[in-house]
């Protein structure tokens, strides 16, 4: 089945925000099964989108819309799409209700009247409820055309799709696709498909596919299967064999757990807490970590010490290795996450010090020049890297490679 995805909003089409739905439809989509041939974006003009949706319709058997269900007069989705498929619009009891229980409990307020537009629906349609906003979601069928309509707010968008929209599109397919994914740090993109490229080369079902992330690598297995039962007796195999290759390098077979979140719960079972010191990423580090719910029962405390006065005064950094060997350099990283331990009474610590970029640098110490001090029970490591990218790219793969260099630590004393 081909699936066609509509972006709804002028506000795209002038840059003023990024398009991140289309990029998660469309790898939603693809994990499902479903070929995407056509991408696009609408504004918020009746015509333009009604001639976007039957263009689509013309030519995929599903259509996925995003945005454009909200309660303002150019919020246009829901009212040109019944246009298209010949349906009245009527209000729907249950989703008034809803709106209503949404504003009591979040907003403590009355429903402004135009609100009341978001409980209007075509005939026929299949309401989907909304979970984390006030537009649900459609879904309209006709002589085996579908159109799929979704609320625009990324964090409404991929609860509704995840809970209610992709069961619903699996179920279509004569058989289902099920998958499993291995997320892979410690080991660089080209090394792990070199790794599994002998099971790239003979896949049929299941099959298997590399994916990079900054300083990670995901592997995903994929099996089509007419039970998730039989499909997860496909991917068995192929799991164990990525364990027998990959080891403890894989950190985590749970789709929806990062790296840090992965570090977190080792901390947790190993009842130890952590603690960081941050020059060129400023606390960009701290905030991987924290943003892991429950991060609290093992990070107490994070210093980002910026200036050489900082890294003395709190890190108790010795002056005579600043004026020695400079605020970049493994002697410094190497103090930075001592001294950090034991300010904070934590039980492993990380450092990160370097030239993000993009002034700053020289011939001896270049700009992406990064060291990172990990410390663990009283043992520290240091680790010199290079990195190539911008300011921003060098400060995120600095903090990916940290976390690495810490589970690296984590599991090696343990």
């Amino acid at each position: 089945m081909t699936v066609e995805m509509i972006s709804v909003g002028t506000e795209i089409l002038l840059g003023n925000i990024v398009n991140t739905n289309a990029a998660y439809l469309a790898e939603k989509c693809a994990l499902l099964g479903l070929s995407c041939y056509y991408q696009s974006v609408v504004g918020d003009n009746e015509e333009r989108l009604e001639d976007a949706i039957r263009l689509g319709l013309s030519r995929s058997d599903i259509l996925i819309l995003s945005g454009g269900l909200g309660p303002t007069k150019d919020d246009l989705t829901k009212e040109v799409t019944a246009k298209v498929f010949g349906r009245e619009l009527y209000e729907d009891a249950h989703t008034k209700e809803r709106i209503q229980q949404y504003f009591r409990q979040v907003h403590s307020s009355q429903v402004t009247p135009n609100n009341w537009k978001q409980a209007l629906v075509p005939e026929g349609a299949k309401v989907v409820d909304n979970h984390n906003g006030t537009a649900p979601g459609l879904i309209l069928e006709e002589n085996g055309k579908i159109a799929i309509l979704l609320p625009g707010p990324p964090n409404e968008i991929k609860p509704m799709f995840e809970q209610d929209i992709a069961p619903y599109l699996n179920k279509l397919q004569p058989e289902g696709i099920y998958s499993k994914m291995a997320k892979i740090c410690s080991i660089g993109e080209s090394k792990a498909e070199t790794m599994i490229s002998d099971l790239m080369d003979a896949q049929t079902n299941p099959t298997i596919a590399p994916y990079a992330k900054t300083g990670e690598v995901h592997l995903r297995v994929t099996a089509k299967a007419d039970s998730e039962e039989k499909a997860q007796e496909l991917m068995a195999p192929m799991m164990e064999e990525l364990f027998q290759r990959f080891g403890d390098k894989i950190y985590t077979t749970e789709e929806d757990v990062t790296l840090e979140e992965a570090i977190v719960r080792m901390l947790e079972a190993d009842g130890m807490t952590v603690t960081t010191a941050e020059s060129c990423t400023g606390g960009l580090l701290a905030g991987r970590i924290t943003n892991v719910p429950g991060a609290s029962n093992v990070y107490k405390e994070g210093y980002i010490t910026y200036s050489n006065d900082a890294k003395e005064r709190l890190l108790h950094v010795k002056r005579e290795t600043l004026m020695q060997h400079g605020a970049v350099s493994p002697q410094t990283a190497y103090e930075m996450a001592e001294g950090v331990a034991f300010a904070a009474g934590a039980d492993a610590s990380l450092s990160i010090t370097g030239i993000a970029g993009p002034g700053g640098g020289t011939e001896e110490k270049p700009v992406g020049l990064v060291y990172i001090g990990c410390y663990v029970k009283g043992h520290v490591r240091v680790e010199e890297f290079y990195f190539t990218g911008n300011r921003d790219k060098n400060r995120e793969y600095a903090v990916a490679r940290a976390l690495t260099l810490l589970r690296e630590e984590l599991l090696e004393r343990r």
